[in-house]
């Protein structure tokens, strides 16, 4: 299926949303509850599958579509924004946590994009939305993101959400880089991916940064994000009343003894 040739713009900075400017006729796909709004005269429809294949891919092809977007943990169905009317048209979608939507020009990244699992935002139509499974055991069962990644592929226009700030690397014929697990955002094809071993109990136990590390090597492009949203959760958590944390009884003694003031003259009445 040809792919939808879009315009986008990407608006905000900490939370930020992409404006994607539709031809009539143009569609884009996106994730389940990630559209922030779109103008008069487009049209959504939840289809099965990830929405390369409804014209072409018949029962089988919904089917295959609906799978794997299944097993990388995915809703069974996406939206499909159409642009219905006569004129150019927008959609935007969302980011759903602080970060950075990041434009990936498939054609001119290969054609595939193996990338974590959560972050697709949306793409053009045609952009298939498939697994990657990770061939080496080590990364299968220490490298965060298990045996399955997702895999986009086509030659259109994909957008991915990182958290925090983001960087890309372009790594050089065997040169190596060491990352945390979770900070690896996507990689293209090229890239050798594999999980080693800290080396050392102690920095293991000890090092807060996990016992494992992963090892990318090109030659390819590999980004990554300075917070990954399982350490941002974990924070929140570790912060939250029932965890232990201040959470909501956080605050200065003044404002402690104001609040029983207020609570005592609440609860004692009018003393004139």
């Amino acid at each position: 299926m040809a792919m939808d040739v879009v315009d986008y713009e990407i608006k905000g900075a900490e939370m930020q949303f992409v404006e994607v400017e539709l031809d009539p006729g143009e569609a884009a796909i996106g994730e389940a509850g990630s559209m922030m709004f779109m103008e008069s005269g487009v049209e959504m429809d939840t289809v099965f599958g990830d929405g390369s294949s409804q014209q072409s891919g018949g029962l089988f092809g919904k089917l295959l579509g609906a799978g794997k977007r299944l097993i990388t943990g995915e809703s069974l169905f996406t939206t499909v924004y159409t642009n219905q009317s006569s004129a150019k048209k927008r959609v935007a979608f969302g980011a759903p946590y602080p970060g950075k939507i990041l434009p990936m020009d498939l054609r001119q990244l290969g054609g595939t994009l193996i990338c974590q699992k959560d972050s697709f935002l949306c793409a053009a139509r045609g952009v298939s939305l498939g697994i990657a499974l990770q061939r080496k055991l080590g990364a299968g069962f220490f490298g965060g993101e298990g045996f399955i990644m997702q895999k986009l592929e086509g030659d259109g226009m994909a957008f991915v959400h990182a958290g925090g700030t983001v960087v890309r690397r372009d790594l050089q014929p065997g040169e190596t880089l060491f990352i945390d697990t979770g900070c690896v955002v996507a990689y293209t094809q090229g890239v050798d991916f594999d999980i080693q071993f800290v080396g050392k109990i102690k920095t293991a136990l000890f090092g807060g940064e996990g016992i494992f590390l992963a090892r990318v090597t090109g030659p390819g492009q590999v980004w990554l994000q300075s917070l990954p949203f399982s350490r941002l959760a974990s924070r929140i958590f570790a912060a939250a009343p029932q965890a232990g944390g201040r959470g909501r009884d956080e605050g200065s003694l003044l404002t402690g003894v104001a609040g029983a003031g207020l609570l005592g003259g609440l609860l004692g009445g009018d003393q004139e």
